[in-house]
């Protein structure tokens, strides 16, 4: 992620709006020098990060838009990799081994008499190394001295552009004391992120469909490990571009700054680099919504069938059934989950969510070779159905119209 001093410059404030200064990832200069930073970076290869450094530096030159360039080249390393160089013997030993002896100085002293390179010298030949081995074993655990053994993905200028813009974006969450969030489609990897940055949110359903999502920001009074939430809390926002259509609001406190408010939507120029989820978790759902498509889909059927587009708020986590039908005349929905994963804690699991959801349009669809007999299922709301090998497509549709009739009230035959 961008340090501070390279977001802080970027950053325009007025009437209370916060806004970014964004790179226009189309203008030839800008392609330009992400370019040739890239060439400079792979050039690298071998050499320390300090050497490295010291040649962004002389790139940079009398260039006044060092800022930028200082950011770029901060994007390119953070997605590199840097080894530290092998070495005879852990530095941290040498440390303790050299340390033990006292002080030491460039010239003898009266009172100090031992000189730097005599200890260097006894240490070395008691571990029998030479003196320019002890030199650059010393330090060698320093980030600077580590050396270039991967330059990170495979980089195009307008890609390096694109993820510089995004990190902006990142890092004015960093200044962030709350944070609001309208979402709609596409919800799955949405939380899955949250969970996995471990956020601090509120959630509940909008009436016009979607997600208003509140979470405390890193400058919340109700966050204790600022420094740790405030990467975490950055590092989500590329999770949100995932979504289909998002809002966001936040107000921050950037540092020199008078409070603000900073807005961004799905229509800002930002491309996420996380992977999106395949369209199906297991070959179990893929074959059902595969065979729902031949037997009832278009004109053939009453009922339509869609992916994960309902989200059961439950505390501090959510549910995401498999599926969702809704009756194309009357709009009734049934919701489908299927258990066939057989882990004794992913199936704990999936149940304390089933009955905390409490969701009585629920059907569960549950394998045989599954440790989940209908007395472990007997207080779970909905309806169950188990199934041998793949769940029968008659027998669930039977359940659905069964459920929609007891929960509605109205049979919704096919």
């Amino acid at each position: 992620m961008l340090t501070a001093d390279l977001v802080r410059p970027r950053l325009r404030c007025n009437a209370g709006e916060l806004t970014i200064a964004l790179l226009d990832e189309r203008k030839r200069s800008w392609l330009q020098t992400a370019s040739e930073l890239i060439a400079l970076l792979r050039g690298q290869a071998g050499h320390t990060q300090a050497e490295w450094e010291c040649a962004v530096d002389a790139y940079t030159g009398p260039r006044v838009d060092y800022v930028v360039v200082r950011g770029l080249a901060k994007v390119l390393s953070d997605a590199a990799t840097f080894t530290p160089p092998p070495t005879p013997l852990p530095p941290a030993a040498l440390r303790e081994r050299l340390f033990a002896h006292g002080p030491a100085f460039p010239t003898p002293q009266v009172l100090h008499p031992q000189t730097r390179d005599a200890v260097v010298a006894r240490v070395a030949a008691e571990l029998g190394l030479d003196v320019e081995q002890v030199a650059t074993t010393l330090f060698a655990d320093r980030p600077a001295a580590s050396i270039l053994q991967d330059a990170g993905p495979p980089w195009t200028p307008a890609g390096l552009l694109a993820r510089y813009n995004l990190e902006l974006a990142r890092g004015v969450l960093y200044w962030a004391s709350a944070l609001h969030l309208e979402v709609q489609g596409s919800y799955k990897d949405l939380w899955k992120y949250l969970k996995l940055f471990k956020l601090m949110f509120w959630a509940r359903p909008l009436p016009g469909g979607g997600y208003a999502i509140d979470l405390d920001g890193p400058l919340s009074p109700f966050v204790q490990a600022t420094t740790r939430y405030g990467r975490q809390f950055a590092a989500f926002l590329p999770a949100l571009l995932l979504c289909e259509r998002w809002r966001l609001v936040a107000d921050v406190r950037p540092p020199l700054g008078t409070p603000a408010t900073y807005r961004l939507d799905d229509s800002a120029p930002l491309r996420s680099h996380f992977a999106r989820s395949g369209p199906f978790d297991s070959r179990l759902e893929a074959d059902f919504a595969r065979e729902f498509a031949q037997t009832f889909g278009g004109q053939r059927g009453t009922w339509l069938l869609s992916r994960e587009d309902e989200v059961l708020l439950l505390g501090d986590t959510v549910m995401i059934p498999d599926f969702a039908l809704t009756h194309k005349r009357l709009g009734q929905r049934v919701l489908i989950e299927i258990a066939g994963f057989w882990h004794p804690d992913y199936l704990r699991r999936k149940v304390e969510k089933v009955r905390a959801a409490g969701c009585q349009h629920l059907l569960l669809l549950v394998s045989e070779r599954v440790n989940l007999s209908a007395e472990r299922l007997r207080d779970v709301p909905g309806e169950v159905v188990y199934f041998k090998h793949k769940p029968v497509l008659k027998e669930v549709m039977g359940a659905v119209d069964a459920l929609a009739e007891r929960v509605y009230g109205v049979a919704a035959k096919r």
